[in-house]
């Protein structure tokens, strides 16, 4: 039997992180194995722990989920961070996906809405909301990377192609017969040389530039 996804739950409400641990309790795939209260608290729990998938919320005190996913960056801790907010303004979602979220989802999401939210983002995929990747693309203007499209292989465009489709790398591995080892080497190569930092602004860039799988 596969390894739990373990999950770190960042929110500075206690009745909420009480109520997502709930949640997520009867999951047979899913483990909490820790909470933080503030985004401080937050990229300290996630070195010490290395939790597959973190919930962040956004509006914290000490340090907001914004800055607590920049922090993670800079650590380069791999954790997948799942924000999980009352917000549903743009303005207040499309920086935490900058700073390199993964995804949202809202506070009243359905319980097994969330859990699939979770398996989601932890096998690869990235959660995006039409509008909100509309944002994303609609001030990123033509920038420095649109040229250096032309120094991908058509096999790292293949790559991108299903990237931006929301694909984890053991489908783009399978799809195009390949190891994942392989297509880990492809991704990272992608991103180096579209000067991109993470996944989610890979897929934004191919969809931007019409690459599709």
């Amino acid at each position: 039997m596969a390894e739990p996804i373990k999950v770190l739950v960042v929110d500075d409400h206690q009745v909420v992180r009480r109520g997502l641990r709930t949640f997520l309790e009867v999951q047979d795939d899913i483990e909490v194995v820790g909470e933080a209260a503030d985004g401080a608290e937050g990229v300290a729990r996630a070195e010490e722990l290395r939790p597959d998938v973190v919930l962040m919320d956004v509006k914290m005190p000490v340090m907001d989920g914004v800055e607590a996913l920049r922090r993670l960056r800079e650590l380069d801790n791999p954790a997948r961070v799942l924000i999980v907010t009352s917000f549903t303004e743009q303005r207040t979602v499309v920086p935490a996906l900058r700073a390199g979220a993964a995804g949202y989802v809202y506070k009243d999401v359905d319980p097994d809405a969330l859990a699939g939210a979770i398996r989601s983002v932890h096998a690869g995929h990235i959660l995006l909301q039409p509008e909100v990747a509309g944002a994303l693309l609609s001030d990123e203007g033509s920038g420095p990377t649109q040229g250096r499209g032309s120094s991908l292989t058509e096999r790292e465009r293949e790559v991108l192609g299903l990237i931006a489709d929301g694909r984890s790398n053991r489908e783009i591995a399978r799809a195009l017969v390949l190891s994942e080892k392989t297509v880990k080497t492809h991704v990272s190569n992608i991103l180096m040389k579209l000067d991109l930092a993470d996944r989610t602004q890979a897929a934004l860039w191919a969809v931007r530039h019409g690459v599709t799988g």
